[in-house]
């Protein structure tokens, strides 16, 4: 596409090979980031590496938002004065970047439903099918009108996919990096559950959080009753609150501080 944009002139084609760059970057930045996510705890990383995914989804929107905004720049310097195009050339490159995009998006669907950072990578590469086929339909038009402008105007369609889709991820990367409850998680609604538990006086302290996408963690100080404490003692609360947050909200890792409601009068004013 680089050589083609070369050889036609067209802003549209070249804003669709910079998109396809980003998408190259993007998509290695995503299989380093999978696989260093694998690794197992360290004494100095005790949750593990799976943060990598989150911080290679950052780097996929970084990258996105720069290509949005170069293109964007140089569409406007040429709407005075568009250069002259070849249209068939751009049709031809455009539609071998149109093709190779479909068997991108074949291959990354599954993915795309379960993981933040190939989602990434899965709307890049059908931001960027949808740019080939902008590029073809400006083409066709200044085949068949010799409207100039058409490729500007295709560069700044490939901006409005590029910009919107960027903002988005961007702001899906920086809540969890700000340990954002996750939109699947009503934290009203886990309170009440721990409430709802026998023997349970209050929780405070609650924070539901994820490591990365799909793997959401709790933490919470509970406040028992006495008499509750002593006939099921702390290891019978701690596994009917443990099951209650698996059952209803799938939350496998799960830490509770269970106070005594004698302790609970000792603690701090500042609870949330």
């Amino acid at each position: 596409q680089v050589v083609g944009a070369a050889l036609s002139g067209s802003l549209a084609l070249l804003a669709d090979a910079g998109h396809a760059l980003t998408d190259v970057a993007g998509l290695v930045v995503a299989l380093v980031a999978v696989r260093l996510g694998m690794r197992p705890p360290t004494p100095r990383h005790s949750f593990g590496y799976q943060r990598f995914e989150v911080l290679g989804a950052l780097v996929n929107a970084i990258l996105l938002l720069v290509v949005g905004v170069l293109v964007a720049i140089e569409a406007v310097q040429r709407w005075g004065s568009p250069p002259e195009v070849r249209p068939d050339l751009m049709i031809a490159f455009a539609a071998v970047g149109l093709v190779v995009n479909l068997v991108g998006l074949l291959v990354l669907r599954q993915g795309a439903k379960e993981s933040i950072n190939v989602r990434g990578a899965y709307l890049e590469v059908l931001g960027d099918l949808l740019g080939s086929v902008a590029v073809v339909v400006a083409g066709v038009v200044l085949a068949t009108t010799g409207w100039a402008l058409a490729d500007p105007v295709a560069s700044l369609a490939i901006v409005a996919l590029i910009l919107p889709r960027a903002a988005v991820l961007l702001r899906q990367v920086v809540h969890v990096l700000l340990e954002g409850t996750p939109d699947a998680v009503d934290l009203e609604a886990v309170r009440g559950h721990i409430l709802r538990a026998d023997g349970v006086e209050d929780v405070h302290d609650l924070h539901v959080w994820e490591l990365t996408t799909g793997v959401p963690v709790m933490s919470a100080h509970v406040v028992v009753a006495d008499e509750e404490l002593a006939s099921c003692g702390r290891e019978g609360i701690l596994d009917r609150l443990a099951d209650c947050l698996r059952d209803h909200f799938d939350v496998e890792h799960s830490t509770f501080q269970i106070e005594p409601r004698s302790h609970a009068e000792h603690e701090g004013s500042v609870h949330t």
